[in-house]
Formats: C-alpha cells, sequence, structure tokens
C-alpha cells in the first residue's frame, strides 16, 4: 500500500470519539474515497460526521452508521447497507472496545460478561468476516484489517480478568488470520494486530502505569498504529515494556514473575484506582 489511504474505503468502528474519531481525521487528510464510521452515539457520530463533512475534500464522502456492535445481528445488516450505498471498504479498523474495572465475581454475566465478550472479541470477527471476501476477490488492490487489542491480553492483570480473556481472544484469532491468508496466497490482504498498554483516554481514567510504562498519548498511538498499517506490519506491541515484560513471565518461575509484576513493576496494581468509562 502507498503511504497514505488516498482513494481508499476505509471503515472504523467506535468513529465517533476519542482515538477512532482520530483514525477518521487521518484518513480524510489523506484523501480516503470514502470514511465510513460505525458508532452507537448517535449525537456525537451526527457530530464527528458534520466536522469531518467540513474538511473532507470533493472526492471523499463521509458515510455514517449508527451500529451497536454488541448487536451481532444488526452488524450484518449495517454491512449490508455499507455494500450497497457506498462500497466494500478496503481498510477495516477494528478499534470499537469497552472495559470493566472489576473483579470477576463483581461482573454481572449478561451486562458485563457477555456485552465485554461481544464487543471486544467477537464483533471484530463478524465484522472482518462481512467485508473480507471482497477484500480476498480484489487480489490487485492492497488491502488491511487492523484489530486494536490491549497488552492485558498477553499479562494478566486483577480487575481485567474478562477483559482480558476478550483480548486474547481477539489476539489469538487477529493473528491466526494473519497466518491463513498467506498461506492461501492472499497476500494482498494484511492484518495487524496491535496491543498497546494503558492509553490516556477516559476509557482508562484512573489507571496507572506500570514502571518504566507511561500512559501514553491517543495522538501517539494513532500515528504509531496509522503507519504499521500502511506497511501492513503483523504486529504492534507499544511500549517497549510490554515486551519485555512478555520475555520475563516466559523465563522466570510464576512465583517470581508475580513477584515481579507486582511489587517491582507495579502491574497489578494499576487498575485499582480506575474510574473509566465503559
Amino acid at each position: 500500500m502507498s503511504r497514505t489511504v488516498s482513494g481508499a474505503h476505509v471503515l472504523i468502528t467506535g468513529a465517533a470519539m476519542g482515538m477512532g474519531r482520530l483514525y477518521a481525521e487521518r484518513a480524510v487528510a489523506e484523501g480516503a474515497k470514502s470514511v465510513i464510521l460505525w458508532d452507537r452515539d448517535a449525537a456525537a457520530l451526527t457530530s464527528t460526521a458534520s466536522v469531518l463533512s467540513g474538511r473532507a475534500g470533493e472526492g471523499t464522502q463521509i458515510a455514517s452508521y449508527v451500529v451497536d456492535i454488541a448487536d451481532l445481528g444488526a452488524i450484518a445488516q449495517t454491512a449490508q447497507r455499507v455494500r450497497t450505498e457506498v462500497g466494500d471498504p478496503d481498510i477495516v479498523i477494528n478499534n470499537a472496545g469497552i472495559v470493566r474495572g472489576s473483579y470477576f465475581w463483581e461482573h454481572d454475566n449478561g451486562d458485563d460478561t457477555r456485552q465485554t465478550m461481544q464487543i471486544n472479541a467477537l464483533a471484530p470477527m463478524y465484522i472482518t468476516r462481512e467485508f473480507l471476501p471482497a477484500m480476498m476477490a480484489n487480489s490487485y488492490r492492497e488491502a488491511r484489517v487492523v484489530n486494536i487489542a490491549s497488552a492485558a491480553g498477553m499479562l494478566s492483570n486483577p480487575r481485567m480478568s474478562v477483559y482480558a480473556a476478550s483480548k486474547a481472544a481477539l489476539i489469538g484469532w487477529s493473528d491466526s488470520l494473519r497466518l491463513e491468508l498467506v498461506q492461501q496466497d492472499f497476500g494482498n490482504v494484511k492484518v495487524t494486530t496491535v496491543s498497546p498498554s494503558y492509553i490516556s483516554t477516559g476509557m482508562f481514567e484512573g489507571a496507572r502505569g506500570p514502571l518504566l510504562t507511561p500512559l501514553m498519548t491517543p495522538e501517539y498511538v494513532v500515528e504509531r498504529v496509522w503507519r504499521a498499517m500502511l506497511a501492513g506490519k503483523a504486529s504492534l506491541t507499544m511500549p517497549w515494556t510490554v515486551g519485555l515484560s512478555q520475555v520475563l513471565k516466559g523465563v522466570l518461575p510464576l512465583p517470581v514473575w508475580d513477584a515481579v509484576a507486582g511489587r517491582v513493576f507495579g502491574v497489578y496494581g494499576s487498575m485499582d484506582k480506575w474510574v473509566g468509562r465503559g
């Protein structure tokens, strides 16, 4: 893919605010043919679409869709509308996600556990499945799938058990999909799995970054993800301490790792004061 998304159809979930909006702004600035916004917040989505329409050039279409991706049936219905009204996307950024900073036994199975798994793990699979066949069929055109996972999917952490489970599932599926596409010679479709530590958004308000792992700004993360996506990079883990933690967890006996993670790095207490939005 070129150094920009000029001429491409770009679909972003959770696009009304936060990092989703930043991805959309980047796509508009680079002259995407269409920027397709999915979000469940109708008012915020209308506002974002209006702002982006004012910035978009004549060759860029802004298409917004109110959809709750926790409703797996709504994904199929909205995907059909996108195909009919705009066309199949060349780039899908599965950005939407939720977190509940609670101990496992404090979760409600319906409102918390099921919804977290549906939004964070199942929805990216369903959304990608809707649009992947067209990406594979157009072998002459580069395509991208970006899945925003989390370092929590690789490193256990108290008060994040369900969230960690959802992101671990996302990571396993995302990288397996990458390998399947390579194995079956669909090299035009690149899958990028993104696993960041804490980002300074409302979603993680109150969370504390572990030792040597400061909260990253949304702008920094979006810039890194964007470059990795354009390059077709298989995975992006940030900051560097996340990779270090993986290595240490792999080589140290579990009791030793627990002591290092809890007492030295402060990982296990990083969500103690979480007050963020789900």
